[in-house]
């Protein structure tokens, strides 16, 4: 079941997940998401002041923070990526977002292929500003949901709960993708928003999504603004899809 909680210091709604990050955000009434995406990856410790210096002065909050896009050298063992999260949260807590292993912050951290950062960076960061128009009737929604890869939620290592593991043919490709849009439509479905609302559709894989592009990406909806395809690999090993979607009015390149 996906729940939903409100997180009042950033002015954003946000969807529960595990300590690492949330299912996805949406701006409150009266506000709306800004995207900020870095011209060059940063390191995670220079890319925390960066965006620390960026919300200064902005005069926001650092409880505005509310999702982020992260480049890492090469896919984790699960025990890898638990001891990466545990010191990226520890400055959520230190901003106020993180507490209580309760996580508002909405992400994905994907692998590139080729030219990969040599540390975890920062390539994007998102955070809530007042904007009056956004609560007008006809005004778009902003909203964020995180990468997710074919991996269900639950109990149970990555290894035992992912769609058809080691598998990359054409139907194995598909049925993966298939899982992924699924979860991206229940996640939109629990902030009121879908498809038709989505500024940009992001696909991370570095294996063939033409076979499926049409009948299981474009047909649905998926794709209402295009695709963005990046040659990458989801950040858990043996994972091999990863999507995310967002609406956000303005995108700035720092």
């Amino acid at each position: 079941m996906v729940e939903t909680a409100e997180f009042a210091a950033g002015n954003y709604r946000y969807i529960r997940g595990p300590f690492q990050y949330s299912g996805g955000v949406a701006a409150e009434p009266g506000f709306a998401i800004e995207r900020v995406r870095f011209s060059r990856p940063l390191p995670m410790v220079e890319g925390f002041s960066a965006i620390e210096a960026y919300l200064t002065a902005q005069s926001r909050p650092f409880t505005s923070f509310c999702a982020c896009e992260l480049r890492s050298p090469a896919p984790f063992t699960e025990a890898e990526f638990i001891a990466f999260n545990r010191v990226y949260v520890g400055t959520l807590e230190r901003w106020g977002i993180y507490r209580d292993e309760e996580n508002p912050v909405a992400r994905s951290n994907v692998c590139q292929e080729i030219e990969t950062p040599p540390e975890p960076s920062f390539e994007a960061f998102c955070y809530t500003v007042p904007a009056p128009f956004a609560a007008q009737k006809h005004a778009a929604k902003s909203f964020i949901i995180s990468g997710s890869g074919e991996t269900p939620e639950g109990q149970g290592s990555y290894e035992e709960r992912t769609i058809r593991l080691g598998e990359t043919s054409p139907e194995a490709m598909r049925e993966k993708a298939c899982f992924v849009l699924d979860v991206m439509e229940s996640r939109m479905a629990a902030l009121g928003v879908g498809w038709a609302e989505v500024s940009a559709t992001q696909v991370y894989t570095v294996y063939d999504i033409y076979p499926f592009l049409a009948d299981e990406i474009v047909s649905r909806g998926a794709a209402p603004r295009g695709i963005t395809w990046y040659y990458a690999r989801p950040p858990i090993k043996g994972l091999d899809f990863e999507m995310d979607v967002r609406c956000v009015p303005i995108e700035r390149l720092l």
